[in-house]
């Protein structure tokens, strides 16, 4: 009787109270506290119930960073880590109540794995260790929103996805998916993957929508910025035109490989024809505005690693090599009639013919300065700087991150401001993490490379466009990292859902290592 008597009063009292406390509580608290803490909330409500969508919010939230930084300095500039923080907590949270919690690390992971320990072993004297564990957190985010990414795929139902081999083993090296509870496993794993795919369109789109309004619908904007009278270089919330374009070339390759898959192989799909029309205008609007957001932040690295990146995608598109050949053959003729015949802007030629000087080295330290050479001369300068910090430390480096910390006892005497990075991410990793870490990262990249290449030839329609288009985003990334550090501003979250998106191709594909039973 007084069980039923405490069911009955006891819980709506409970919540009252709760209520009442709550209430007294908003009222102490100023507005942005109150939208901070239901905004966290909230976070942890729809990570709980889909861990993914935490990830899309970490994925729309952070790159306002560099914004928060400037125009609301009151509120915490790391909101986009402290997203992230709930959304891992809560995926964390379910697992273990669901008594469920899976760390996914499947052999396609293990050369991040291998690069993560050679940061962890520079840190063993490194020049700044709070930089430098900093840095290696950076890193370790990006492999848990991987294994996050692939739990949230993998997992199906009440079951789990058994990766079926070609030998029936179970190996990770497999022909297709199935799920051990229901037969609509792979389906639903499909959707799944469609899910990461918009979640990352959306955090691509927000920023190029934002960028094509500084450009030329704004009317005016910064001065620095300034590309003519009428128009100004897209940045977004990054505050910089180059990781802006960095993230949007990211995420502009994969969906235009998406698209070039359902083009090329749609009458594989089974799909009747407006449906695939459908399909191929939800990613062909979105894809189209983020290369124009690439294309207004007049980046000379966002072009060259997006150019670069479209050489890739056309090669791998037709399934015969030789037929891939020509087609790069084609366009890069067409580029240079273009060029020849004077079709080509002046304005873009400049930018396109400024590239020789953004990818050549030089000893700097005797060099002229003025306004048109200033930034070549001070990357090379940092250049120059990055590379004696390798010959200081050959093998090991100054420590993972500590670049910054390390400049003013390597630096040119011009040149006395640190920039925090080399501007050429390989550099950069030779002065932080020294020639194993280089090796490591290059093993690292390589890997996701070849998966991916393997996966183009065995993979049909969007799977395969997916395939492509992320091995198009790769080849982006190492371009653009010649001139450049693009894992700024929280888009080392954006290429944790990379790799999440790439060990999952490769898994789907069969392109990865296998792993026997024993």
């Amino acid at each position: 009787m007084l069980t039923d008597h405490i069911r009955a009063y006891g819980v709506p009292l409970g919540l009252g109270l709760l209520g009442i406390f709550l209430g007294m509580a908003v009222a102490r608290i100023p507005v942005t506290g109150v939208l901070l803490v239901a905004g966290a909330a909230a976070v942890v409500g729809v990570s709980f119930a889909e861990p993914l969508l935490g990830i899309g919010v970490a994925l729309l939230v952070g790159p306002l960073r560099a914004w928060l930084e400037i125009a609301r300095p009151g509120i915490a500039p790391y909101v986009g880590q402290m997203v992230l923080a709930l959304a891992l907590g809560a995926w964390i949270a379910r697992g273990l109540l669901s008594r469920d919690l899976r760390l996914r690390l499947p052999p396609l992971l293990l050369p991040l794995v291998g690069f993560l320990s050679v940061g962890l072993v520079s840190l063993w004297d490194p020049v700044d260790l709070w930089s430098g564990t900093l840095e290696f957190v950076k890193w370790l985010q990006v492999l848990l929103v991987a294994m996050v990414v692939l739990d949230g795929v993998l997992r199906v139902g009440d079951g789990r996805i058994v990766i079926r081999s070609e030998r029936g083993s179970g190996s990770l090296g497999s022909a297709g998916l199935e799920s051990s509870s229901t037969a609509s496993g792979e389906p639903r794993a499909n959707r799944q993957v469609l899910i990461v795919v918009a979640i990352l369109a959306a955090a691509g789109l927000s920023q190029a929508l934002i960028g094509v309004w500084q450009f030329g619908l704004r009317g005016d904007g910064v001065e620095a910025f300034a590309i003519n009278e009428r128009f100004y270089r897209a940045y977004g919330t990054f505050q910089q035109p180059n990781p802006y374009a960095g993230l949007l070339g990211l995420v502009g390759a994969v969906l235009v490989g998406l698209a070039a898959g359902i083009i090329v192989d749609g009458r594989q799909s089974g799909v009747g024809r407006r449906r695939a029309w459908m399909q191929l205008a939800a990613i062909a609007v979105p894809a189209g505005l983020i290369v124009t957001g690439l294309v207004a932040s007049w980046s000379r690295g966002g072009w060259m690693g997006f150019g670069a990146a479209m050489i890739v995608l056309v090669a791998l598109l037709p399934r015969r090599g030789w037929w891939g050949l020509l087609l790069v053959v084609a366009v890069v003729a067409l580029g240079v009639g273009l060029y020849t015949t004077g079709l080509l802007p002046d304005s873009i030629v400049g930018r396109l013919t400024g590239f020789l000087s953004y990818i050549r080295f030089e000893d700097v330290r005797g060099a002229g300065i003025n306004d048109e050479s200033f930034s070549v001369v001070e990357r090379m300068a940092h250049w120059q700087a990055a590379l004696s910090m390798w010959r200081s430390r050959f093998w090991r480096g100054v420590g993972l991150g500590c670049y910054g910390a390390a400049y003013d006892a390597h630096r040119l005497i011009n040149w006395p401001l640190a920039l925090g990075h080399a501007h050429n991410f390989y550099l950069n990793l030779l002065a932080e993490v020294g020639t194993l870490g280089l090796l490591a990262y290059v093993v690292w990249l390589g890997s996701q490379f070849v998966v991916l290449v393997v996966a183009s030839r065995r993979l049909h329609s969007w799977e395969r466009g997916l395939a492509i288009g992320l091995a198009a985003a790769w080849t982006h990334l190492a371009v653009h990292s010649l001139v450049d550090n693009l894992l700024v501003n929280n888009v080392h979250l954006h290429i944790g859902v990379l790799v999440g998106l790439t060990v999952w191709v490769g898994m789907r594909s069969g392109a990865g290592p296998r792993r026997s039973r024993g």
